[in-house]
């Protein structure tokens, strides 16, 4: 027999082919808990075979909500914000949800002017991305649905904050120089007004001072470009000559690190290891050689953030900073893998 239109088929018809209530089909079709697995299993091959497709809008009548969620970024434009995006689109799709973006531009009358415009769409909730992982002003007494904040903390500890543990990810880039055995370690950084650039410093150093090891050097705060690593790797030699590897705050300066190592005759893992931060395939896949970085998992923290908003939205929501750890990915700049 062959399938039929969906718009001809009910959840009664998918209730009756399964075997269940129309209750039972309802719970099993929106993943909720008290239904049995196979009863569940059950329910979907009957949805799947009469090509069931619920009436988002009469659920939205029955439940109270839309089913849209509200992204708001201040740059949308930025090298943060599009994977964090993407997996929270990702996410909300596999959620049936859809997506309404607005990009404020950093703009305070755009960003309230996008916030009224979204409340009057009726969005179930917001997730606020963030384009540097640092402390921002809480807008959540202006918005009357939940809100989870994204690569920003809020200022208000009542919030709930997914942001990236770039303390973590930089005792990840320092492990695993310590353990290729390098032992003058120097650090090469962007603005000390980022937290990001303080926290990646001050991972590395409580790993080098755990390992019984003397940073060569103080961490040398500039700017997130190549122009300054090329600067400040110069800088480094000259006043650390012995200096056997250099962290570095971003993958661009890394990059330029990687220009001035070259110019100066050292060889790269050989005698200087090279670690960058971010993973941006531009500057870290490109650099020669191939640049060891730490990756922000930014697609993940998009979908940690809405996973969250989903448990808000079930009245589970929770408050407080959850940091979403990094992971290493090794390249030719720090030498072999070593056996695990």
């Amino acid at each position: 027999m062959g399938r039929r239109q969906s718009q001809s088929v009910t959840l009664s018809d998918v209730a009756r082919r399964a075997g269940v209530s129309v209750a039972t089909a309802s719970k099993a079709l929106n993943s909720r808990a008290e239904v049995a697995a196979a009863t569940r299993e059950r329910v979907l091959r009957a949805a799947a075979e009469l090509s069931f497709q619920p009436n988002v809008l009469a659920r939205g009548l029955i439940s109270g909500r839309t089913r849209t969620v509200g992204l708001l970024t201040d740059e949308l434009g930025g090298r943060f914000a599009i994977p964090i995006l993407l997996g929270a689109e990702n996410a909300l799709g596999d959620g049936q949800m859809s997506v309404l973006l607005c990009d404020a531009r950093g703009d305070a009358i755009r960003r309230q002017h996008y916030i009224r415009t979204l409340l009057a769409r009726q969005v179930d909730g917001f997730i606020v991305v963030g384009d540097r992982n640092d402390l921002r002003p809480s807008l959540t007494h202006d918005i009357p649905v939940p809100v989870v904040y994204a690569y920003a903390e809020s200022t208000d500890p009542a919030d709930l904050s997914i942001v990236a543990d770039d303390e973590g990810g930089a005792r990840l880039a320092a492990e695993h120089l310590v353990l290729h055995g390098r032992r003058r370690i120097g650090h090469i950084t962007g603005p000390s007004t980022y937290r990001a650039a303080r926290d990646r410093s001050r991972g590395l150093h409580d790993v080098l001072v755990g390992a019984g090891l003397t940073p060569a050097g103080d961490p040398l705060y500039g700017e997130w470009s190549q122009r300054w690593g090329r600067h400040a790797a110069r800088l480094l030699l000259s006043t650390q000559p012995d200096v056997d590897a250099i962290f570095c705050g971003n993958d661009q300066v890394a990059a330029g690190a990687a220009d001035s190592l070259r110019d100066l005759g050292r060889r790269i893992p050989d005698d200087v290891a090279l670690v960058g931060y971010d993973n941006w395939e531009f500057f870290a896949a490109d650099c020669r050689p191939p640049l060891t970085t730490v990756d922000l998992n930014l697609e993940r923290l998009g979908a940690t953030a809405v996973n969250h908003l989903f448990a808000a939205l079930d009245g589970n929501g929770t408050a407080g900073v959850i940091r979403q750890p990094g992971r290493l990915v090794v390249r030719e700049s720090t030498g072999p893998a070593l056996p695990r």
